[in-house]
């Protein structure tokens, strides 16, 4: 059989090909040069799976899709405070190389305009770190997001540094600010090495699986960042990932997102894929147009936007049945899917109403992928309190998706493989 995946980007691709509008960036002239045709898209699932169409392996560099990784670099150096601290995580509704400084402290809206950027880039690495440290840290960062080992494309650099008057500027405002404590155009240069590092359009769609995996590159297995921080920088992907497009691309296609002005473009779904997009001609809000369109068709064809992720209240009990009669029988509640607070919820609700007689009851977990935390604890807690009704609880987790269940005080667990094991001997 014909791979499903790869096929409908082909045709995804085909469609938004004959789209010539917009202009690759103007204002740097290695960006300029660059070929308005190249056209690619990749998906990459949080288990390491990668699909792409087009010119998923040719290189360009990252740009402003760097901003986002390296906040989570910098909120996992410096801990939360201090970066909040310097940058705030208000949407601007500004272009990106705005001088939008919060008026009295003079601390960027955002991360994700120049001047939030430019700043975080100063609080990448261990305090006190110097700059070549810092920019290290940061391609060593980028690199693990990406799951290989990333470079400086140093003609990039070059002409963006000779081009570099603005955000020049903007960090000279922010030195007056003593939002930056050292050399303006030091931390400007660092910040130009980091928008200057070469991807593929792969390289980006395994970076922002990593983010839709808590942290975890979905092939290295290495844990980046933390989860807590991940959180904290989609939260801003979403709200102003997208600059003065950010209520427009909130609204119509809903996916935690970031762009660049060599023509690349990211999503990342949280537990779900990473997407990334390539096509340099860009919009009047310094986005890929293709880029864009190709978004809103996977947002639209494949219900990716974050408001319409269904409900697991009312689909996560599978059933609710006994096996067996008499003394021997087993009360049987079979879960599925993934589970989160709505669908623990439900749980909690089947056996309140239930009000099982059966001594022995198993929470069978064959079909269940996955459980946040706090689902876990709320049937851990329904294990409790059968126990403490005197039910004999057992947990059917052929996966392990609960390891080392502890249903705490008074509450006692018996795990197995299956259904079978958890009925009584002879039964």
């Amino acid at each position: 059989m014909r791979p499903i995946i790869p096929d409908y980007l082909v045709e995804a691709l085909g469609d938004v090909e004959p789209d010539a509008s917009g202009a690759p960036a103007a204002y740097i002239p290695e960006l300029a040069a660059a070929d308005p045709e190249r056209l690619a898209a990749a998906f990459a699932t949080v288990d390491g799976r990668v699909y792409g169409a087009g010119d998923v392996d040719v290189p360009f560099t990252i740009q402003s899709i760097s901003k986002p990784f390296v906040y989570a670099l910098a909120l996992a150096d410096r801990g939360f405070d201090p970066v909040l601290a310097k940058v705030g995580v208000e949407p601007s509704g500004e272009a990106f190389n705005e001088i939008s400084l919060e008026s009295g402290t003079g601390r960027p809206l955002n991360p994700m305009i120049n001047a939030g950027a430019i700043t975080v880039h100063s609080l990448a690495g261990p305090e006190g770190c110097g700059p070549a440290d810092r920019v290290e840290r940061v391609v060593d960062g980028l690199s693990a997001f990406a799951g290989r080992r990333l470079s400086v494309d140093q003609e990039v650099y070059g002409s963006e540094m000779a081009h570099a008057h603005r955000n020049l500027a903007i960090a000279h405002m922010l030195r007056s600010h003593d939002v930056l404590t050292e050399d303006a155009r030091t931390v400007v240069d660092g910040y130009t090495l980091q928008c200057s590092v070469v991807v593929t359009t792969r390289d980006l769609a395994l970076m922002a699986a990593t983010l839709a995996n808590r942290g975890v590159n979905p092939l290295s297995g290495e844990q980046v960042v933390p989860g807590r921080v991940v959180r904290q920088t989609l939260s801003v992907m979403f709200s102003c990932g997208m600059y003065d497009a950010a209520g427009d691309w909130a609204t119509q296609v809903g996916i935690p997102a970031k762009s660049g002005v060599a023509g690349g473009l990211i999503g990342a779904l949280p537990g779900r894929i990473g997407i990334a997009t390539f096509s340099p001609r860009l919009d009047r809000h310094g986005n890929s147009v293709r880029g864009v369109s190709l978004f809103e068709r996977f947002s639209s064809d494949m219900g990716l936007h974050v408001m319409e992720e269904p409900s697991a209240g009312q689909a996560v009990v599978r059933s609710n049945h006994v096996v067996g009669s008499g003394p021997g029988a087993l009360r049987v509640l079979e879960l599925q899917g993934g589970i989160g607070f709505a669908g623990a919820e439900r749980v909690v609700r089947e056996v309140l109403e239930t009000a099982p007689t059966e001594t022995r009851v198993a929470i069978d977990l064959a079909r269940v992928h996955a459980i946040d935390d706090v689902a876990r604890r709320m049937v851990l807690e329904v294990a409790r309190r059968l126990t403490l009704d005197g039910h004999d609880v057992h947990l059917v987790d052929p996966e392990t998706i609960l390891p080392d269940p502890d249903p705490g005080d008074g509450g006692r667990i018996t795990v197995v493989q299956t259904v079978e094991q958890a009925m009584p001997a002879g039964a």
